[in-house]
């Protein structure tokens, strides 16, 4: 089988394609033929070398095939079944634990820029209906995680505010999310044309906070003053303060991003005076994606790709990512 595995000290110059043996499933293990992967910010971080990671590690936490063999008391699947993979694999349901995120793949483990992988049967669940394995690809890491901010922890409902920064992929699937739980979005860009984008998606207003740098104030104003009940916040230090002025009393900002960097100054008085509450967001469990694609099932949803790139040219879709200019998942068939 064909593969990617990253050397030291990372780099796109070293994303090696080599060649393996197949494996074999053991007790509790499937065999998938991996047909997709999506990139996200943690897998470029990791092949910009910005985060440790083992010498020769097999990149890549999302990924998406049919299953061609089952391990000893495997039940559940069977072969010929459609599957996505699950981010953190023991992260079965309910709270996570310091235990249950202990593995991810692609960082303590091979990941999937691989033509088939070995991996026990729960690291998996099976793809939504009608979907394509690049489609399928693209829920892992960023779907889940807008549906734990919004549906999970946010409990949002018909009738809600919901406000999504930028045009990233779990703004993007937010955004899909929130219109079908009958919330009325506000998206925000600075680009003119991915404005137009997340109006065609769906969005019922748009802001360009590089025209509108108050936009926090903004969007409260588009709410009639009363605030929005959900914020979808990515960019973290230089966007939370404006995040926690668009939010309503009693509001819930999902933290799920650091964007703009790792510290930053917050007014506590803001917080606990309007009573506004914070649920830092780290992707989701496997009942939270079950979940999700039944969601997605039932309202015929799609993810939205930009492009996608054979393997062998894993260097070249991660210069695309590393552009900003991407509309949407970027992905690779395998």
């Amino acid at each position: 089988m064909r593969l990617v595995r990253l050397r030291a000290p990372g780099g796109l110059g070293n994303l090696d394609l080599v060649e393996e043996d197949t494996p074999q499933p053991g007790p509790g293990e499937v065999l998938v033929r991996i047909r997709a992967c999506a990139l996200n910010m943690r897998d470029d971080f990791a092949v910009q070398g910005k985060t440790p990671f083992v010498d020769g590690r097999v990149p890549l936490s999302d990924g998406a095939g049919e299953v061609i063999a089952l391990g000893d008391g495997v039940d559940a699947l069977k072969p010929g079944d459609s599957v996505v993979s699950v981010f953190y694999p023991w992260w079965l349901g309910g709270d996570m634990t310091p235990c249950t995120r202990r593995d991810i793949p692609g960082d303590s483990f091979d990941g999937f820029a691989s033509e088939y992988v070995c991996m026990p049967a729960h690291a998996f669940t099976r793809a939504p209906a009608g979907y394509t394995h690049v489609e399928a690809a693209s829920l892992t890491c960023t779907g889940v995680t807008a549906w734990r901010s919004l549906v999970v922890c946010g409990k949002v409902k018909p009738g809600d505010a919901v406000l999504v920064l930028g045009s990233g992929s779990v703004s993007l699937f937010a955004l899909q999310f929130a219109k079908a739980a009958g919330a009325r979005v506000i998206a925000t860009s600075s680009d003119e044309q991915k404005l137009e984008r997340l109006k065609r998606l769906g969005a019922d207003a748009i802001i360009n906070y590089k025209s509108v740098p108050d936009w926090g104030r903004k969007a409260r104003d588009l709410t009639d003053g009363r605030g929005v009940d959900h914020v979808i916040e990515v960019g973290g230090p230089a966007t939370l303060a404006q995040s926690i002025a668009a939010s309503r009393t009693g509001g819930h900002i999902a933290l799920v991003g650091v964007l703009t960097g790792f510290a930053a100054e917050v007014s506590i008085p803001a917080l606990f005076s309007n009573q506004i509450r914070i649920s830092g967001i780290s992707i989701g469990s496997r009942v939270d994606q079950e979940d999700m694609i039944r969601a997605i099932e039932s309202n015929r949803l799609k993810p939205v790709i930009d492009r996608h790139f054979p393997l062998q040219d894993i260097a070249t879709a991660f210069a695309h990512y590393e552009t900003q200019k991407h509309f949407g998942k970027v992905c690779l068939e395998v």
